[in-house]
């Protein structure tokens, strides 16, 4: 069988090689793409992120991949954010007022939330899954599992039917959102442990 041709999104910045290796240990056959490639190169794509929002949506517009990823979806192939990945499929975020790819309705908002719990949000926490994700479930827990979180704001989202899956933190905000062949997590899968590679693992057998 051969292995999974995968593209990683490099828009400037973020956490490039650790998402890289993490599906190379999984088997996959990993390109970093500074560009957009032909849309029969891969079989998957993933968008990673780190930073500010308005920094990752300005790497991809100046890189040319903002008409790549909306038609790649649009035409369900598979495709995965991370992190800033996961908002900027969103129509907007208060972070640096930026207008972000609006493939999903909705926007992305600071924590405003007591100062007992830390903002940025960071470190380990559970998710909860909704349970009708079942390809990308596999051998996850439904509420226990522990993933890792490290960010300031959260998506709010207008469709409640993209919702994979809410995490607590004072209040309960979505962490993972998916339609079709199209999924992300707010939270980091290649920080994760085992858990984190079985998402990926999961992505790599869709």
């Amino acid at each position: 069988m051969s292995a999974v041709k995968l593209g990683v999104i490099d828009y400037g910045m973020g956490n490039l090689h650790s998402v890289k290796k993490a599906f190379e240990r999984l088997g996959a056959d990993v390109d970093i793409l500074t560009s957009p490639p032909s849309q029969n190169g891969y079989e998957k794509i993933v968008l990673p992120g780190v930073g500010s929002l308005g920094d990752c949506m300005e790497g991809l517009r100046n890189r040319n991949f903002v008409d790549f990823i909306n038609e790649w979806i649009a035409a369900d192939r598979p495709f995965l954010g991370v992190c800033l990945g996961l908002q900027a499929l969103f129509d907007y975020s208060e972070e640096n007022d930026t207008v972000g790819l609006g493939i999903f309705p909705g926007k992305v908002i600071r924590f405003r939330i007591p100062h007992e719990f830390k903002v940025p949000h960071m470190g380990w926490n559970a998710v909860s899954f909704s349970p009708n994700r079942q390809a990308m479930n596999t051998g996850l827990s439904p509420y226990q599992d522990q993933f890792y979180f490290d960010h300031s704001y959260y998506v709010s989202i207008e469709d409640d039917s993209l919702i994979w899956g809410s995490t607590q933190h004072n209040l309960s905000f979505v962490s993972a959102v998916s339609r079709g062949n199209c999924y992300a997590t707010q939270f980091h899968p290649e920080k994760s442990q085992a858990k984190g590679l079985q998402i990926y693992e999961n992505f790599l057998n869709l």
